[in-house]
């Protein structure tokens, strides 16, 4: 079994990327972190195979945990998988030695490929570290074995829309005891309004959330959201 370490500030995103690990056979998580502190003491135990990198953390970003796990002789390998999008993160991330990087949101069928592809990794390096030296066939093979084609989309969800997204969603209002608008569902779970909105729409469309309306004093009705048990 390949042993995971989920990071990732919020601890709800951090649920539910480790149900998605936990559904990919071959791996399991062994810890969860909030922090980067959090982090690196869980590899400083050596139980950890690979590392699930958010980018945003409380004490310090991904990309200065990486460096510290360097200069302290971790060689534990990176997944990042965070919002940061931009250029110079996603070189950094690679220049560090990150193997993959995955953008929120994103699909479980993303995730998969990344570690499926992981798996390949690990695999062909044992099969070749066997013979001593590697040739250049088999260095083809290591660095062949970490590239994925697009992933599939998700059945039943619109273009645009991911799984963890969702999940997060529905796991706010399955927990709330009164309907919520999107603008209170915006503010639990860190989504933009319009974004909360969009997802909103389709699960109440999908019959998976019931739509009431609550008037108030500027006579312009107010979309309010409640989960609909199964």
């Amino acid at each position: 079994m390949i042993d995971v370490l989920v990071v990732d500030d919020d601890f709800r995103v951090a649920e539910i990327n480790a149900k998605y690990v936990g559904k990919v056979p071959g791996f399991r998580v062994a810890a969860r972190a909030h922090s980067a502190a959090q982090a690196l003491g869980a590899i400083e135990r050596g139980t950890i195979d690979l590392v699930l990198l958010d980018h945003y953390l409380p004490d310090q970003t991904g990309l200065q945990l990486i460096h510290r796990m360097r200069e302290q002789g971790h060689g534990t390998d990176v997944i990042m998988i965070t919002a940061a999008g931009d250029v110079t993160t996603v070189q950094t991330a690679m220049r560090l030695g990150a193997l993959h990087y995955l953008v929120k949101p994103f699909t479980f069928a993303a995730l998969r490929t990344r570690l499926d592809s992981y798996a390949a990794l690990r695999r062909t390096v044992d099969r070749v570290g066997g013979q001593g030296i590697a040739g250049q066939e088999q260095v083809d093979r290591i660095f062949g074995a970490l590239r994925t084609g697009p992933a599939p989309s998700s059945p039943g969800l619109p273009s645009g829309h991911s799984e963890p997204t969702t999940d997060l969603i529905c796991d706010v209002l399955h927990r709330a005891n009164h309907p919520l608008s999107a603008h209170e569902v915006a503010a639990e779970t860190g989504l933009s309004r319009s974004t909360a909105q969009r997802y909103l729409r389709h699960l109440e469309q999908a019959g998976r959330l019931h739509l009431s309306l609550k008037y108030g004093d500027t006579g312009r009705p107010e979309h309010r959201y409640a989960w609909v048990a199964p």
